[in-house]
């Protein structure tokens, strides 16, 4: 075996931690809950009574913050942070990367005396200046202009960053250019907010509620993820650079024995977790579930939803925090969504809804969910936006990483589709026939054991082949990518929700002309007319069949395999107009996202491209080649020794070896693609020429290491990385 195979098997075999127990005994989870996030008590706590109702009314109403309490809400949280032991404050931002970024700056003002105060005003909270020359902007900014403006959002509480030399203050903001476009994920997320709330208050105002309140779109996005140990990490460089393997034999043993699902979580793995949890309460992040995933080494956690823009901002801490910590356990947190080829890929379910303090959830349909014509129109509203706008919807989950997992047998196809269940389409399609009856009763579940109470059903069963499925109170989009923000799916699923209520609201305007008598008949007629134009969308079958993708095709349903074809619709003319009709992105805006997220498909497959060369000509083929000779040696000593020699694996790996060296020129070829021509067709040669010559290259790097001598293979195989805890 390899040194660095050797090594970190030994060195995984002798894991001990060094980190200090947790004791949830001394320090119930309760008590830390927020304690790091300078939310709703710790301000009631600090602030004089008129300062406090009227930040309080900006977060719980969405309105506008006035601007001269901004010096005394900086005075209070600075004087929090430093009794938390903070030296600096962040403006924390979310570049078009996908990332999490950070300018620190100190507290620290020095005098004219040779003293420091701790200084932080209203204005240096409101706004900061961090360089936007270094971050994607699609065209908006030439790199030579520079400036760029944070601007704090007072709906995602500030909170404390911990680090075992001090403590920083993180305060979440918008980031834009000096000329006013969005340059981040925020931004969009709160205008597609604003534009959800104006139409949704619209329709409950229809409904009699006079007073609505502040409704916004919430998300509870569940993150899987992969924990291997870190001597392998860095033994592959594969991971370390792209964040998946791009070798790798299939091993003996996969996930088709399905004891890794909801399995007993192994011990280094859970004390992982449980301080993953720890930190995350401390964060305020409503962290519920954990448990192993499908495929081995793979896991799951799942929050509360919450504020879809604070649940935007904790799912990037909930990325960070199971990075750093898993760096604690000596394992390496792997977010990409295939990292491994032939066993389930990560994605990160999108659970969507929306509603309010006065309202409630206006996607839940109570008892009698045939009676409740509320929820029936915000559920119609769904289904329309879902098939008018399935194109946009599929161009934001588009990247890279996600086409290696779309479609497979873990994830949804391509094909965006609703799940309704049997109750909901039940009630749909008698409306649509113009006899709605009462819908279908959900009743209990007799198992047979004496001893155990009948169960509850609930009103359908759950489709995990769905793209959108409908799961009792909300939606859950499963086509999320595990490693991308969920901003713009947000951004996506609020505006195109907000257009659907918008034309519902001026339908049922029109109709009654403020007659509440007519409310019903109205109702009734447009989700009966919705229904009938929209309904090739819904789908409660397999999502995994070929029966489905021809049916699909019937109905005309896009079904926009990759990326490159994906990303292309966030330019087409009807989606630019959607997007700046509500205010979420301007034209200028749209377009530069089209751009960065092409672009960022290139380099994404281009580092593969150049990686997979790279280690084929330095790891396997001289691995390859140097069994080859011991294979040839013996065949020789045998020959002189016997006068005959059986040469069959010589043969087979000379083969491939032969092939292995041919298959190297196509990928070098495409990879030295000169750059012309516009990003589309860039991204168009990544797709066609580099990936398939990547995956060629791969094949035959496999079948060799299904034959090479395991004490010459130099990388960890799957068998390890997988298994070996």
């Amino acid at each position: 075996m390899s040194n660095a195979r050797q090594a970190a098997i030994a060195a995984i075999t002798s894991y001990k931690s060094t980190e200090k127990p947790i004791n949830y005994k001394e320090t119930p989870a309760s008590s830390i809950f927020g304690s790091n996030v300078f939310g709703d008590a710790e301000m009631k706590k600090r602030l004089p009574k008129s300062i406090y109702k009227t930040v309080a009314k900006t977060i719980n109403g969405g309105g506008k913050l006035d601007a001269s309490v901004a010096d005394v809400v900086a005075g209070a949280m600075r004087d929090w942070a430093i009794d938390k032991g903070a030296t600096h404050y962040a403006h924390v931002f979310f570049p078009l990367t996908g990332l999490t970024a950070e300018k620190h700056d100190s507290f620290l003002d020095p005098q004219p005396d040779g003293t420091v105060l701790a200084g932080f005003s209203g204005k240096v909270l409101i706004q900061g200046e961090p360089d936007a020359s270094s971050f994607p902007s699609g065209g908006i900014r030439a790199t030579f202009e520079a400036r760029g403006y944070t601007a704090w959002d007072v709906t995602s509480p500030a909170y404390i960053l911990e680090n075992p030399n001090g403590t920083t203050l993180c305060i979440p903001t918008a980031f834009v250019s000096w000329t006013g476009e969005a340059l981040d994920k925020k931004t969009p997320v709160l205008r597609s907010m604003q534009a959800l709330t104006k139409q949704a208050s619209r329709i409950v105002k229809l409904f009699g509620k006079e007073d609505p309140g502040y409704i916004y779109s919430t998300a509870g996005p569940e993150q899987e993820y992969f924990l291997i140990d870190r001597n392998f990490y860095f033994a592959r460089p594969d991971l370390n650079i792209c964040g998946r393997s791009l070798f790798g034999a299939k091993p003996p043993k996969g996930q088709e024995f399905e004891d890794q699902y909801f399995g007993a979580i192994p011990e280094r793995v859970l004390a992982c977790m449980l301080e993953v949890e720890h930190e995350l309460f401390k964060l305020g992040v409503p962290v519920k579930t954990r448990h192993n995933e499908v495929a081995p080494s793979q896991y799951e956690i799942a929050p509360v939803y919450e504020n879809a823009n604070v649940a935007a901002d904790h799912q990037q801490l909930v990325m960070i925090t199971l990075k750093r910590v898993a760096e604690k356990y000596g394992m390496a947190c792997l977010l990409h969504e295939k990292p491994f080829a032939g066993i389930n890929g990560s994605g990160k379910h999108l659970n969507w809804s929306l509603g309010g303090a006065n309202v409630g959830n206006l996607l839940d349909p109570g008892e009698t969910p045939h009676e409740n014509m509320q929820f029936l129109v915000f559920c119609a509203a769904a289904i329309r936006a879902v098939h008018r706008y399935s194109k946009l919807l599929r161009a934001s989950i588009a990247h890279a990483a996600n086409d290696h997992r779309l479609g497979a047998n873990e994830a949804p196809p391509a094909i965006v589709s609703i799940f309704l269940g049997d109750m909901l389409t039940d009630i749909f399609e008698s409306i649509e026939k113009g006899k709605l009856k009462g819908a279908k009763k959900a009743g209990h579940l007799t198992v047979g054991v004496d001893s155990l109470p009948p169960l509850p059903k609930d009103y359908g069963d759950r489709n995990r082949t769905s793209p959108f499925a409908f799961t009792g109170n909300r939606f859950e989009f499963r086509a999320v990518g595990s490693s991308q923000s969920i901003s713009g799916p947000l951004v996506v699923l609020n505006t195109i929700v907000a257009e659907s209520l918008d034309f519902i609201a001026t339908e049922l305007e029109k109709a009654t002309k403020g007659d509440p008598k007519k409310l019903n008949d109205a109702v009734q007629k447009v989700i009966q007319d919705i229904y009938k134009e929209h309904k090739a969308v819904v789908f409660n079958g397999d999502g995994y069949s070929e029966a489905w993708h021809k049916e699909a095709a019937k109905r005309g349903l896009p079904n926009l395999r990759n990326s490159v074809d994906a990303l292309e619709q966030l330019i087409a003319k009807e989606n630019i107009a959607l997007l700046e009709k509500y205010n979420v992105l301007s034209p200028r805006e749209t377009k530069s996202r089209y751009e960065i997220y092409l672009e960022r498909y290139c380099k994404d497959v281009a580092t593969e491209g150049k990686l997979c060369l790279n280690m084929a000509k330095t790891m396997i083929l001289p691995a390859a080649y140097r069994y080859q000779g011991e294979l040839a040696s013996t065949a020789a000593s045998i020959k002189a020794a016997t006068g005959s020699a059986d040469t069959s694996a010589l043969a087979e790996v000379t083969a491939l070896v032969a092939k292995l060296e041919k298959s190297i020129t196509p990928l070098s070829h495409a990879i030295g693609h000169e750059a012309s021509g516009s990003v589309l067709d860039h991204a168009k040669h990544y797709r066609d020429e580099v990936l398939p010559a990547t995956l060629e290259v791969r094949a035959l790097a496999d079948a060799l290491e299904a034959v090479v001598a395991d004490d010459l293979w130099p990388l960890p195989t799957y068998r390890e990385m997988l298994f070996i805890r």
